[in-house]
This record gives structure tokens, sequence and C-alpha cells, in this order.
């Protein structure tokens, strides 16, 4: 056990004149790799304690897409102490809640309880770290479920389907183009033996990061790791390599025509730098582009232009989240008004992106999307499982708890002239993707 800090870090970042002190957080490794990170929140004797493991469905072999997120599901199927279903009855048992969730850069477990109960969450995650145990039947049934699951939160939403088309467009050859649950055709062809062999490959101390926030102390936290992750082997690891995306020289378009659609939409989604550590400008900069163009339909540039100037569109959105251990995307959403044709609605977009591109933003609309990102940063500590989700996403993606003290730092530095930056490198039509949602009856219009 390395005895010393790796980092005990507290940041002070000054909003509007106010000093806003971020959380305390203390981190530390232990002998066999498992890095861990103590929030301190002592305002309620509750613990939100999570493991995240840095693989997701871009780290999956070939041919096996939906692995990361079916290993997920069968790590509640049992140990070689406990039986499947086990786990969560003993979180109920004792107050808590748990659950799980699956990315394409991390798999993250959870458990919410009172502090007292913390030793007893680390003895059963720690367990399942070593000791998983698939019986042949529940893994068939997890299966099936996958494919029910598959069923109801994409195939049975044309809109989840066109943004699923249009990712698969949007990276031809990075994996972040194959979607998290999979396809169809390869899931089901998972087998207990295909999720038994990445749960030895990716899932051990050295390749996770364990995140307690709340009523806790930092040196009581690091006993109790000790105590029980400590005899946990680490394990080889195989090297992170994916497959480089290719330069995108030319606009992508998808069009996905469904009967089930009652309103149709445009989407609109770019290639984006993510968040790197050490220098999150870039990053930051989109943040605010966002805000800017689609934050809220009232104040925002699209919704100001097309919401209530010209009529032409019931809802607009833009969005950017930069967490991504290889790529982010920037996304853009125009609901049309009735009677308004879809090709005329994606026209008026974008002629508003490039008036925006041409005169840049309202020094005062600026300044108020600083404050209400100011705001966000400063509400978002007062939630200390978000802060847990922060720091475990960030860790799991090649960042630093420096880099997410610092990010509402960098979000304050934020200029003008850097939002312009940032638009003209990414708002090009050549490394996007266009998608229309459809109904059936609806005409084509050539482009």
């Amino acid at each position: 056990m390395r005895r010393g800090w790796l980092g005990a870090l507290v940041a002070c970042v000054t909003l509007g004149g106010a000093a806003a002190q971020a959380e305390t957080v203390a981190t530390f490794r232990l002998d066999n790799g498992l890095d861990v990170v103590v929030i301190e929140d002592r305002r309620a004797p509750v613990v939100t304690h999570m493991v995240w493991y840095r693989v997701g469905a871009a780290d999956e072999p070939a041919g096996k897409s939906g692995i990361a997120h079916y290993l997920e599901h069968l790590m509640f199927k049992g140990t070689d102490t406990l039986a499947p279903g086990a786990f969560s009855a003993i979180v109920e048992a004792n107050g808590g809640r748990d659950n799980a969730f699956t990315s394409w850069d991390y798999t993250g477990y959870f458990q919410r309880v009172a502090a007292d109960r913390l030793e007893l969450m680390m003895r059963l995650e720690a367990d399942r770290m070593a000791n998983l145990a698939i019986p042949e039947a529940e893994a068939l049934t997890e299966r099936d479920v996958i494919l029910e699951e598959r069923g109801q939160v994409v195939e049975s939403r044309p809109g989840a389907v066109l943004g699923e088309q249009m990712r698969a467009a949007q990276f031809l050859n990075h994996p972040y183009g194959i979607p998290i649950i999979g396809w169809r055709h390869e899931i089901e062809a998972l087998t207990r033996e295909d999720a038994l062999a990445f749960y030895r490959l990716h899932y051990a101390p050295n390749n996770a990061t364990l995140i307690v926030a709340g009523d806790v102390e930092p040196e009581a936290v690091r006993a109790l790791a000790e105590a029980q992750y400590g005899p946990v082997a680490p394990r080889p690891l195989p090297p992170r390599i994916r497959p480089a995306e290719p330069p995108q020289l030319a606009e992508r378009r998808v069009i996905y025509r469904d009967a089930r659609v009652a309103q149709p939409y445009i989407a609109r989604q770019y290639l984006a730098p993510a968040r790197h550590p050490g220098d999150q400008a870039a990053a930051a900069a989109l943040t605010v582009l966002a805000e800017l163009l689609g934050g809220t339909g009232a104040t925002s540039v699209l919704g100001r232009a097309m919401e209530f100037g010209s009529g032409s569109a019931l809802y607009t959105n833009a969005s950017y989240r930069g967490i991504g251990l290889d790529h982010a995307v920037f996304s853009l959403a125009v609901v049309p008004a009735e009677g308004v044709d879809i090709a005329a609605a994606e026209a008026e977009m974008d002629r508003v992106i490039a008036a925006f591109l041409r005169d840049g933003p309202d020094p005062a609309q600026f300044e108020r999307i600083r404050m209400r990102l100011r705001a966000a940063e400063i509400y978002a500590r007062d939630d200390v499982d978000g802060l847990a989700r922060d720091y475990g996403e960030a860790l799991s993606t090649g960042l630093t708890v420096a880099d997410v003290q610092g990010w509402p730092a960098a979000l304050q530095a934020v200029t003008p002239a850097d939002v312009m930056a940032a638009a003209a490198r990414v708002l090009d039509r050549r490394q996007s993707v266009t998608g229309w949602l459809l109904p059936p009856e609806a005409t084509e219009v050539s482009q």
C-alpha cells in the first residue's frame, strides 16, 4: 500500500464575486491497483458506493456487440457464495438501493445505503469482482431480457432507431458507432462463456475506480478498502487500443420513415473533441456554444429565430457532452411547426447557424449563459450522487480529479472569441450526419 496521498484536493472558484468552494476529495491507490476516490459530505448519514470499470461497449471484440451490457446484467446473477438475485436482495434488506449502467467507455455499479452499511457494500462488490458465477439457465434467461429491452428501448421508438442509425453513419470505423445494447443478431448469439471471458479479461481491481461519497472519513474508507478489496488479485490487462476514425470528408444523411411517427423532426450531429486532461478549454467553449445555440427556447439563438421569430419550429435544441475517451458529438434538433416542410425547416436552421457564425453571440446573452452555467455548477455541488457520477465518468475516460474540480473555472474562462473558434471548427457540414424522422407517407425532398 502506498501510504502517501496521490491527491487531497480542494479548489476554490470565484463565481460572480462570491467564492464557491469545491468539494473535498481524497484519492489513493491500493497495492492491487484499485484507485479510490473519497468525497466527503457529512450532511446526512448516507453514502454512495460506486465501482467503475474502465471497459465498455467500445472495448468489445468484433461480432460480440452488447457483451459489456450483457455482463452488467449477469453481475447480479450470483457468485461462488451468493445465489442469483441475492446481491440486490441484501442491499434492499439493508435499506439501500442499487443499480448499474454501461456506456461506450465504462461500466458502473452503485449502491446508496446508510453510512454504517458501507463495509457490507464493499464486501459484496469485492466478492463479485473476483468470484462471479453464472448458472447457464440464468445466462439464457438474461439474454432474453436484454433482447426484450432492446425491443422496448430502441426498436419500439422511431427516434431511438434514427439515433442508432445516425451514430452508425457518424462512426465508420470507431466502435462508438456500435450501439451499447448491441445489434439484435449479435445479442442472440452471445453465450455465458462469452460473458465470462469478457469478465476475466477486464474485471479486475487494477482496471477499476472505487468512488465513495457521503458521510465518510478518508482514512476509514482506506482501512475498509484495504480489508475488502485489497485481497482481490490484479490481472494482466489487454492494451486499450481502438480503431481510429478516418477524417470525415463528406456530410452524411439518414432518412428513417416509420408508421409510428406522429411528429417529424430534424437531427444533426457533428464530430467534436472530448474533454482532454489538463486542457479543457475547447470542451468548455463547446459547452457554452450549445447553451447559446439551443439551451432554452426563449433565449437561445435557434429558439428565438425559429420558435419565437418565424414560428417555423415547435422546438429547437443544441447539446454537447464532452465526456468520452476518444470523441464527442455536438448535436442539433429542430421539430418543424405544423405545415412547415422539413426541408424548409432544415434550410432555416442552416441560415440561423450561418448568421451566428457571421455575427457572433449577443454580448448580453453571452453573459446570461455564463451566469446560468455558474449557477448550475454551484447547484451541482449539492448533489452527492451526481458528484460521484461526475468523478467516476471523468476518471474512467482519462480525466483527473483536478480536471473535474477545474471544470467550473474552465467554463467561466470562455470568451466570445473562444466560442466562435470552436463553432467554426466543429459546425462543418462535412463532418456531420443529418437525420430526418418521417412518417411513411411523407414525400422525400431531394437535397
